[in-house]
């Protein structure tokens, strides 16, 4: 049983745990720890979770597999979007799944909430930022008909990193 449910501000304390355990699971071997920190320390700390749970032009979703919380996904429009893309775009900011429920189909069906979520806001594109060394998310999204439309520079602590910027039509 897959479930998706809007998170709020009284779940602070399950996002945030989830996003930094799916963090760290995604990114820690390939990165220095002092970066890794730096950056987890930065983006999932209590008051910046608070601020993107009350922006108006963002959205947490919370996934659960028979129960147990699997990942997340987090959507940003309007002015809220990382990049500015215009107001016929969404961003996908973040969309992660713990290791123990990958292969499961959780990310495939987290980005089916995210594209039923554009349509409902009457947007075009769906855009994402991927770094450009996470091979197996490259590609499950070129899979899932995305392409690249450009890249942008990500900070991770004290380290530039390229993203590529993905593309892909909202097909209405």
């Amino acid at each position: 049983m897959i479930s998706i449910e809007p998170c709020s501000l009284g779940q602070l304390d399950l996002l945030r745990s989830v996003s930094i355990d799916t963090f760290i699971d995604t990114f820690r071997e390939q990165n220095a720890e002092e970066n890794l920190q730096a950056y987890v320390d930065r983006a999932f700390d209590e008051e910046q979770l608070e601020r993107e749970l009350a922006d108006s032009e963002s959205a947490f979703y919370l996934i659960y597999l028979d129960g147990q919380l699997a990942g997340y996904l987090k959507l940003n429009w309007g002015d809220s979007q990382t990049e500015k893309m215009g107001n016929d775009h969404l961003e996908v900011e973040r969309i992660y799944v713990r290791t123990i429920f990958k292969r499961k189909g959780l990310g495939r069906r987290l980005l089916r909430h995210a594209f039923d979520e554009a349509k409902n806001k009457g947007k075009e594109v769906i855009w994402l930022g991927v770094w450009e060394e996470n091979q197996d998310a490259l590609q499950f999204y070129k899979k899932l008909g995305f392409s690249q439309a450009g890249e942008h520079v990500f900070l991770f602590g004290e380290e530039e990193q390229t993203d590529l910027i993905l593309k892909r039509l909202v097909e209405i």
